[in-house]
């Protein structure tokens, strides 16, 4: 398995543990910058200690505030969202330029769903 793959399962299994994910905002909106491969991708961490780490290091993000999303709210409207408008989501991107692995919105929702039903009964 590639470190990509193995950040991106343990992101599902920490998302599916906690059922919230965090993204940042501004007063604007939310950033969904242009990946190397042309397409837009919004950044989500599995943590609010990783997003305050990109927000502390990372001077484009300095202007941001963490942003705290449920499953169920991802799940329902903003996959949908994500879907139709041909955005992917950034999966705890790291490092200088906050940068890192991208998936399609309905496979991050099929693994996240998984990962959730794997957890033991009272727990999800």
């Amino acid at each position: 398995m590639s470190q990509a793959a193995s950040q991106w399962a343990a992101f599902a299994r920490e998302v599916a543990a906690h059922r919230r994910l965090w993204t940042v905002e501004d007063d604007v909106g939310y950033p969904a910058p242009l990946t190397s491969s042309g397409a837009r991708a919004q950044p989500f961490w599995s943590s609010l200690p990783r997003v305050e780490r990109i927000i502390s290091t990372v001077p484009a993000y300095s202007v941001f505030r963490p942003c705290e999303v449920s499953w169920e709210e991802f799940r329902d409207r903003w996959i949908p969202d994500f879907v139709k408008d041909g955005t992917k989501i950034g999966v705890n991107w790291s490092g200088p330029r906050a940068t890192g692995y991208d998936i399609d919105p309905a496979d991050f929702q099929t693994r996240v769903e998984y990962e959730i039903s794997q957890l033991p009964t009272g727990t999800a």
